[in-house]
């Protein structure tokens, strides 16, 4: 009732609270221009903090809902779709610093799987690489990542094969189709103001717009994942395992959504599960079966052991963290991070099984719960992987289910 009670408070507030979180993105650009390392996030901030200020000055002037939703999509398009076409631009004219790493590793991983068939290089063959170039032969994603790195292979260098072309063009269908699945009055207890924060959550906050523009390889997962969520809320739930097979096809990070999303049809459609299942669990082994076939021992070097630091290179995510820092200062941190990992991982197990979510909303909230306890004690992480907890907290209030209509009682019958 508590939680109920503060969504409620936070999603009613309108202009106030958009002013404040175009001003405040815009001051994060300020920083990251200012203070980041990484050439691709100041050239992100260089052309991203003119959108956020000039969405913040636009939005003192707006009151209705419907004209802050586009002013919304504007400053999607001034701070997420324009930096990525300009960076996607000036590295197709030669400039090699407007890519994060994980954009040069996907487009690889396309030109192998074009040529023999699987994303993945074995050990023996990473290890033949250079020491310096090491890091970008591994693929630590699931093969269907690499499908975003194909039209380069195929056409070869031009701005619109940059691989983040591809997953943006994917992430905005997935978004655009999940947020017109909502329920509109299903979700008016949590505000009018509810559809709007969840459509911000997932492409205006840095979080989101940051990753599209310089890397993208996140967004299109978690706007398959939102679009699952949204399908099943509907009870649509082939549709949603489709949909949620196809993130789990990109990236492990969707696989804890698929897992809660299909108790929540164990739970409630009983008869839907089987047709739920065979998405969800279908495309990612279809996707990822040939790719054993061909060369297993390179898919557990790069999706198993590189991930956990055993690798012939260690991952650069090293964000500070709980589990980095206890990775870093403490002589035995790994083990410690990966002991409190697996029992945070077992404790949610439990909780699952004794009370198994009844409900999209709920199992959306599970998964944020869950993704945000592993991204801080991972060994390796990112502040950019919050994303995913953030934007499924946020769309957890949006996700409720239609009113079915109740049949007409027969005459006679109170």
């Amino acid at each position: 009732m508590l939680l109920r009670r503060i969504s409620i408070r936070v999603l009613s507030v309108g202009r106030p609270v958009d002013v404040a979180a175009y001003a405040l993105a815009g001051a994060f650009c300020a920083y990251t221009l200012h203070w980041s390392t990484l050439a691709p996030h100041r050239a992100w901030a260089a052309v991203a903090i003119w959108g956020y200020l000039g969405a913040a000055v636009l939005a003192c002037f707006l009151s209705s809902r419907l004209a802050r939703t586009w002013l919304a999509a504007a400053a999607w398009s001034a701070t997420a779709l324009l930096p990525l076409i300009l960076q996607a631009r000036e590295r197709a004219d030669g400039r090699l610093d407007r890519a994060q790493e994980e954009v040069l590793v996907i487009e690889a991983a396309g030109a192998r799987m074009l040529h023999t068939g699987t994303p993945y290089l074995d050990r023996d063959a990473i290890a033949a690489v250079p020491s310096p170039l090491r890091l970008l032969d591994y693929l630590p994603y699931q093969p269907g990542m690499a499908a975003a790195g194909l039209p380069r292979a195929l056409v070869g260098i031009a701005w619109w094969t940059d691989a983040r072309i591809i997953m943006a063009v994917l992430s905005s269908v997935a978004v655009l189709a999940a947020w017109l699945l909502l329920d509109r009055p299903g979700i008016t207890r949590f505000g009018s103001e509810a559809p709007l924060r969840a459509l911000q959550a997932v492409t205006i906050l840095p979080l989101a717009a940051l990753t599209l523009a310089t890397g993208g390889d996140d967004v299109p997962v978690l706007a398959l994942s939102l679009l699952a969520c949204a399908l099943a809320a509907r009870h649509r739930w082939a549709a949603a395992g489709l949909a949620i097979g196809c993130a789990g096809a990109l990236k492990l990070t969707a696989w804890p959504v698929a897992v809660v999303l299909g108790l929540v049809a164990l739970v409630r459609h009983r008869r839907s599960v089987a047709r739920y299942l065979l998405g969800a669990i279908g495309i990612p082994l279809l996707v990822l079966a040939p790719t054993v076939l061909i060369d297993g021992r390179a898919v557990v070097e790069n999706v198993i052991r590189f991930p956990l630091g055993h690798g012939l290179v260690r991952s650069p995510a090293a964000s500070p963290l709980p589990g980095h820092l206890l990775t870093a200062y403490l002589p035995d941190g790994r083990q410690i991070a990966l002991f409190l990992l697996l029992t945070t991982a077992a404790g949610i197990v439990v909780s699952l099984i004794r009370r198994p979510p009844a409900s999209v909303p709920r199992a959306a909230l599970i998964s944020a719960i869950g993704l945000l306890l592993a991204i801080l004690l991972l060994p390796a992480t990112r502040f950019g992987y919050l994303l995913y907890p953030v934007a499924l907290a946020a769309w957890a209030p949006v996700l409720s289910s239609p009113r079915l209509a109740r049949p007409p009682r027969p005459p006679g019958m109170r």
